[in-house]
């Protein structure tokens, strides 16, 4: 099947979004609220970085927990 290599998915993926994501981007992309967004980020199922009291998550950070160009066993 077409497999889709981790730097493929980054290259090709949520294109028309920055490298480093807003809080409020991650929940729009992930369709959810901000409630579960939080949860997410809680427990730390989507690493992110917190500068001050905003939440920014690498798109790379996003992709992984999407389970987007990694394999599973």
């Amino acid at each position: 099947m077409g497999d889709i290599t981790p730097k493929d998915a980054y290259r090709l993926m949520l294109t028309e979004y920055p490298d480093l994501l807003s809080f409020e981007q991650m929940c729009e992309i992930l369709k959810i609220s901000q409630k579960t967004g939080y949860k997410l980020l809680r427990e730390n199922k989507v690493r992110c970085l917190k500068t001050g009291r905003a939440y920014r998550i690498p798109k790379h950070y996003l992709l992984t927990y999407m389970m987007i160009g990694t394999e599973t066993t």
